[in-house]
C-alpha cells in the first residue's frame, strides 16, 4: 500500500528512511535533516522560540513558552491540508524535542478527505525505539520491515557490548545534555554508555535529563566527559564553550586535567532515538576506550583540537 507521510521529528524521519518508505515522505519538520535529501521536502513546522540564542536563553524561553502552556513548535496547517497525508508521525516523550501530539491533532481536525493516522512516539529507553520502530512499521502495513530492521540494529549494539563486555576497567562518563543550566543525559543514554563499556554518571535509564550542580558534577569526578547537547552540533557547542571552561570547577576535573573531554553531535547522534542510537553508542566506545576513530571529526572531537576561534 502507498503512503503519503509527513514526519514531524527528525528521528521518525530516520526510522522511515531505515525501514525503506523514504519516498512516501512528503513533508518534514523543520528538524528533519537526515537523510540529506529529505531537506527538499516541504516543511511543516518552526519553532516558536529564537533557538539562535545561548544556552540559558534557550532554556528561558522554553521554561515560559511552557508556563504559559503554549508550545514550543507551531504546525502548519495549511501546508499539511495540502500534502493530504495518510500518515503523520510526532513524539509525546518530550515536547520540547519534537512537536507535541495535541499540536498535531490540533492541526488534523480540520482535514476532511485525508484522514490521516496519527502515530505518536513515545521512546524513553532503548526498549521504547524499538516500539515505536515496530509502530511506525505497522502504520505503513509493513510489520516485518520493523522486526527486521529492530533486528539487525539490536545485533550491531550486541556486537559492541561483546567487544567491551571483559575490559578492565569501566571508565565513568557524564553526558552533558546541556550547558547552561547543567543537565546531564538521562532516557537511553546511560544504556548506549553501558553497551559501550562505560558508566554514566548522574543519570537514571528511562528518565528525562535533570538539572544537575555543578558542585556533584565535581564530587563524582568523572573518568570522560561528553558534551552533547540537545539539537546542537559540534561546531554550535563549540561556540559555548566558555560556559564549561569559565567554571571554578572545571579546571580540577581528572577528565579535564587528563584530556579527556569530548564534544560530540548531539543533534544528529545522541538526542535521536532512532536506527543511529548505534552510531551514538560506536562514538561512546571509542571516547571511552580511545581505541578507534571511525566517527572522530564527525560525530566527536578531543576538546583540545578546537581552536580558540571557534568558541565564543
Amino acid at each position: 500500500m502507498s503512503h503519503r507521510i509527513v514526519s514531524l521529528i527528525a528521528s521518525a524521519t530516520e526510522i522511515v528512511a531505515a525501514l525503506g518508505y523514504q519516498d512516501q515522505l512528503v513533508g518534514r519538520s523543520h528538524e528533519c535533516d537526515f537523510p540529506a535529501n529529505v531537506v527538499d521536502l516541504p516543511v511543516c513546522s518552526e519553532p516558536r522560540i529564537d533557538v539562535s540564542g545561548t544556552s540559558l536563553e534557550i532554556d528561558v524561553a522554553v521554561k515560559n513558552a511552557v508556563r504559559e502552556a503554549l508550545s514550543v513548535y507551531a504546525v502548519f496547517k495549511d501546508q499539511l491540508e495540502q500534502l493530504e497525508p495518510t500518515v503523520i508521525i510526532t513524539q509525546t516523550q518530550c515536547e520540547v524535542c519534537a512537536v507535541n501530539l495535541k499540536d498535531v491533532q490540533a492541526a488534523v481536525c480540520e482535514f476532511v478527505d485525508s484522514n490521516p493516522e496519527i502515530v505518536a512516539c513515545e521512546p524513553m529507553q532503548l526498549d521504547d525505539v524499538w516500539k515505536d520502530i515496530e509502530k511506525v512499521a505497522v502504520a505503513l502495513d509493513d510489520p516485518q520491515a520493523g522486526a527486521n530492521l529492530n533486528a539487525k540494529l539490536k545485533e550491531r549494539l550486541r556486537e559492541i557490548q561483546t567487544r567491551n563486555a571483559n575490559r578492565p576497567s569501566t571508565p565513568t562518563i557524564a553526558c552533558v545534555e546541556w550547558l547552561e543550566p547543567l543537565m546531564i543525559a538521562g532516557n537511553w543514554v546511560p544504556e548506549l554508555v553501558e553497551i559501550a563499556g562505560g558508566k554514566a554518571i548522574m543519570a537514571e535509564v528511562g528518565k528525562h535529563s535533570p538539572y544537575q550542580r555543578w558542585e556533584e558534577l565535581a564530587e563524582l569526578d568523572p573518568d570522560v566527559i561528553a558534551v552533547m547537547p540537545c539539537g546542537f552540533d559540534i561546531e554550535r557547542t563549540a561556540q559555548e564553550l566558555d560556559l564549561l571552561l569559565n567554571r571554578p570547577e572545571w579546571k580540577n576535573l581528572k577528565a579535564v586535567r587528563n584530556d579527556r573531554v569530548y564534544l560530540t553531535d548531539g543533534n544528529q547522534y545522541f538526542n535521536r532515538p532512532g536506527p543511529r542510537v548505534v552510531e551514538s553508542a560506536e562514538i561512546l566506545e571509542e571516547i571511552l576506550h580511545e581505541e578507534a576513530e571511525t566517527h572522530h571529526g564527525t560525530g566527536w572531537l578531543r576538546l583540545n583540537e578546537v581552536t580558540p576561534c571557534e568558541s565564543r
